[in-house]
Parts: C-alpha cells; structure tokens; sequence
C-alpha cells in the first residue's frame, strides 16, 4: 500500500474489522434501533445503508417533543446484468411487502433496492434475497460492486457473453470474507459464536486487510449499444465484434461521477482507453488494475480515493505502466472501437430463437401502485402466470424475456389493463430519462430528484412538441446531490441537486454517454429548469446541422454562444 501522511478513519474502521465483522453482531442483538457509527461504514460491504425518513424529521409526539430521526435500512440486491428468474424478481418483491414499505426500486446499475427496512427485520430480508439465489454482499462498500452489461436478450454470441462476462466478473472480484454468511445466513448459535474475539481470517487475494480506497464500479457494453453507459465506470470494456463473435475488448478506466462543488480537487470523470484484451485476458487484466488502484490509491482523503483521481494524478502512461507489472507483461495498446449507439430495449423485440422479449419502461425504476398505474400489481400478476425470466436495465426499466409469440397479445392486454404504457404511448424524452431515490431516504440529498423529475419531464414534453422535436433523443438525468447517482454528468441535460429547491444544469454530453457535459447554469430554481432550457432548444430547433444532438448542438456553440442565445429568445 502506498504510504500515506493520515489515513481516513474509515480505513481504521476497515483495519480493525475483522474481515467486515466489527459490531454488527453486537448491533444486531442490541434493542436499539440504529446500528453504531462504525457498524454503518462496514454494513455497506454486505449491501445496505442506515438512513432515516427525512419527511418526519420535524415531526412531533403528542407532547409536542420531536420524534427524532426514524431509523430505517436500505438493503440492495447485487445482480450482475441485471439478470433475474421470474421466482428471485418476485421473491424480492414479497420481501419489500413483508419488511419495507410494499415496492422496491429499480436501480442506475441494473440492482434492486429495499426501502423502509426497520434494523431489526435487515438479517430476515438479507436472509431472503441470498434464498432467491441472489445476493447482497458488494453492492455498496469499498470494493467492486455489481458488473453491469446490456440486459437484451438477444440469442447472439455478443449478447450472451457479455452476461456470462458480467457474471464472472463478479465472482472473481466478489469479497472471500466468510463474515457474511456468519452474520446474515447462519442460526443464533453461528452467531453467538462469532461474537467472539477470536476469528479464523480467510485470504482476500484482491481485497487484502483494507479492502478498497473506496467504491469500484465495473461495466461491459456492445459497440452499438451503450445503454449501460461503460464510460461512468471505474473499468469498463467495449466489446470488439467481428463477424458476429467478440473477439476482444477496448478496456476503459477511470470514469465515476462524483464530484464536491465546494472543492476543486474533485471533478467527474469518462473512461480513458487504458489497453486491448483478449476475452481470455479481461479478468486477469482487470485484476491488475484492481490491485493498483487498492495499493496506491488515496487512504487519506476520500474525497479524492477514485480511481479517476489515482489516474490524473499519474497519468494514464504511468499508470498502464504499473499495471503492466501487477500483470506481468505489456498490454496491447487500444484499437478503434468504440460506443456509437444506445438503445433503451422498450418495447417488442425478436430474441432470435422463436421467442420475443417486451421491454417496459418504469419511472425512475420504482415498483410500486398508485392511482394512475399500478406498476406492482401488473409485474406480479404477468410474472406469476408466464414465470418468464427479466431483466433490469440501466435506465431503471424491466424485460420480461423469453415469451411465446402466440402470449403476446394477452401480455399486451394485462400490460395495458395495470397502465404500463407501451413504447408508443411514450415519448422518447421520458424513456431515455431517469433520477436517483433522493428524498425522502437518502441521507446525502439536498433536493428532491425522484418525485420531481416525472414533472420536469412533462414540462418539457410539452414545449418538445412545441417545437416539433419530440422525436429527438435527448437524455436527461437528474440526481438529488452532486454524487451523481443516476450519472447527470454525461448525458444532453444533467440536474444535479445543489441546495434545498435549486439544481446545477449541465447540458452538452450525450445519450451515448461518451462525453462529459458542462456547467451552464448554478442555482436553478426547479420552477425554472424548463424555462431555462427552453431558450436553447428553440436554438437547436432552429439552427441545428443535419444529424446533429442537442448535446452536440451545446458544444458546438459552447457556454458563451449558449448564453447569448437565452438572451436572445423569449420564453
């Protein structure tokens, strides 16, 4: 490990762990109903966060007294590809009516959350996932999380290998800590024992005693398909297709999304071209590249302790240079391919084996009923009877996978009866949108991001047809705070939460997600994001070149050339 002036508490808290244990049994048999600070640092290595329902903090007892904080836990499924059985999509979904709040939530990075689990429910719910045959073990916590891939079935070599892919990756990068099953998967006897001081360690040939610096995130996308966006990640690969059959892949490295606006050390980042690898060198490889991020990255101040920040500093020569030595021989240098499409998969498609596969867009990925659809209650009821296999998407969307031809109308017809909305009835706008949980659950929000954005995008919709552009792809994202959870920083707009009400507006990236967008306005109340951007697309509709995106379109005239823009155009 490099040797650092200070490490941050958190790497003590790793340190003196015990593999992940530290006082979560303690926490767990305790009557209290919150975990302890240490305990909440280590909790997200096995797949939750402790945090509180915001909207009752100011509540009051009968006595007039605050209530406090309502502890609650949020427990995410690791699910590489998003791949899932009709019996583990709907096993989860029970446990969220059993234990949370009765929906669940499609993720950015094709997992499943749980909201509202009180602390004393989270081993029964933890419990529940791993009997699906699923897991939540790294998908939170400083270590690599879930793999994502495209999720279309399609039966070609391409698509199925990157799922195998995605699936073996996170196998080989998954935590050996016994510590999970001890605490989660075993009886009060198990438990008890491992109450204890004494612990028999298990290696951890990636992981070593401290894990991670922080957060490591891994992504694999088709040339033609990004809809994973494999530029937001720590280690992405572009898969190489010739002639029908992957024959290796371009390996990105260093892209992540966070960023603190009050200091300017910190910045979000793309992927740069790091190597080419053979299929048989993709784990090896990224191995090495694991190993050095967990050998020299920042241990002081996570703030800076992404890859991305280990890269800029080095630079990418001296960093493939030491890579080259974890791995033992030189990379090949990266070749041509690249993303140049991306694909949604809402809708009715060919798998190319007989069958057909529907995808279905969801709102900011949530699952749940309300008075205009009934999300839940129409998964479900589709689910149970065809106990047809799905798929979560990147853009919080589910495929239901492998159907009959001759069940399609039938599936068309339930579909329409629980209000979910097919491809048509949809505007592009909204199916290429998408927002992170914000408020009320997490604790690091400043603003709302969920609950505001389908609004946002009905003001758009409107003034998009107004224009007669509603059949343009435009990606818009937004996020509650400046972690970039829902990735604001490389789409066409990106709204990211800057204090209670106001976003800061980027605009200039893509839906391809292969560019970073810029900052043209701070502080925006939400009242006033449409109006805002209104100016510039009415520019776009106007003066735009043939083939040309609204991201595109922003670049080219650049922050000055926008802004004389907005003073030139009447809202």
């Amino acid at each position: 490990m490099s040797e650092q002036v200070e490490r941050s508490k958190n790497e003590i808290i790793k340190e003196n762990s015990r593999q992940l244990r530290g006082s979560i049994l303690t926490d767990l048999q305790s009557e209290s109903p919150e975990f302890s600070e240490d305990s909440q640092q280590l909790l997200k290595f096995h797949g939750m966060y402790q945090q509180d329902d915001r909207d009752v903090r100011k509540a009051k007892n009968s006595d007039g007294t605050p209530k406090g904080k309502t502890h609650i836990v949020m427990i995410r499924a690791r699910i590489p590809g998003g791949n899932m059985t009709a019996e583990q999509f709907l096993g989860i979904l029970d446990l969220s009516e059993q234990y949370g709040n009765g929906a669940m939530r499609l993720t950015t990075r094709q997992g499943i959350q749980l909201h509202y689990i009180p602390k004393g429910n989270t081993k029964e719910v933890v419990k529940g996932i791993n009997d699906t045959m699923l897991t939540t073990l790294a998908a939170c916590g400083d270590v690599n999380r879930n793999v994502m891939a495209c999720p279309a079935p399609f039966k070609d070599q391409p698509h199925a290998a990157i799922q195998k892919l995605a699936y073996e990756m996170a196998e080989h990068f998954r935590p050996k800590t016994t510590a999970y099953h001890e605490l989660w998967l075993t009886d009060g006897e198990g438990n008890n024992h491992n109450a204890t001081e004494e612990f028999v360690p298990v290696e951890e040939p990636i992981y070593g005693t401290h894990y991670l610096p922080r957060k490591f995130k891994m992504a694999i996308a088709l040339p033609d398909d990004n809809c994973i966006d494999v530029y937001a990640n720590d280690l992405g690969l572009i898969a190489d297709v010739q002639e029908g059959q992957i024959v290796g892949y371009n390996m990105l490295v260093g892209g992540g999304m966070g960023r603190t606006p009050a200091a300017e050390k910190t910045f979000p980042a793309v992927g740069k071209k790091l190597c080419y690898v053979t299929p048989e060198q993709v784990i090896p490889v990224a191995e090495a590249v694991v190993k050095v991020q967990r050998d020299f990255g920042n241990r002081s101040d996570r703030k800076v302790a992404r890859l991305k920040y280990l890269i800029h500093n080095w630079g990418l020569d001296a960093f493939r240079a030491k890579v080259e030595e974890y791995y033992g021989q030189p990379l090949t240098p990266p070749n041509s391919v690249d993303v140049k499409g991306v694909e949604d998969h809402v809708g009715w498609f060919e798998q190319g084996d007989g069958k057909l596969f529907v995808g279905i867009n969801i709102e900011c990925g949530r699952v749940r009923d309300t008075s205009e659809v009934q999300v839940k209650t129409g998964l479900r009821a589709i689910i149970e009877k065809y106990r047809m296999p799905v798929r979560a998407t990147a853009l919080q969307g589910l495929i239901l996978c492998d159907i009959d031809p001759a069940d399609r109308a039938d599936i068309t017809a339930m579909l329409k009866q629980y209000g979910l909305k097919s491809a048509e009835e949809l505007t592009i706008l909204r199916r290429f949108a998408i927002a992170c949980p914000a408020l009320p659950t997490c604790g690091l929000s400043l603003t709302e991001s969920e609950r505001v954005l389908p609004g946002v995008i009905d003001q758009l919709d409107i003034e998009m047809a107004r224009l007669g552009l509603q059949s343009e792809k435009i990606s818009v994202h937004m996020t509650g705070c400046n972690n970039g959870c829902a990735r604001p920083y490389t789409p066409d707009i990106g709204f990211v939460g800057r204090s209670l009400g106001k976003y800061t507006m980027f605009v200039g990236g893509n839906p391809e997600g292969s560019r970073l967008a810029f900052m043209y306005e701070d502080y925006v109340p939400l009242e006033k994001l449409v109006p805002t951007l209104v100016p510039l697309l009415t520019g776009y509709k106007a003066d735009r070149m043939p083939g040309e995106g609204f991201g595109d379109y922003c670049v080219r005239l650049g922050i000055e050339g926008l802004k004389e823009l907005a003073t030139q155009v009447a809202v």
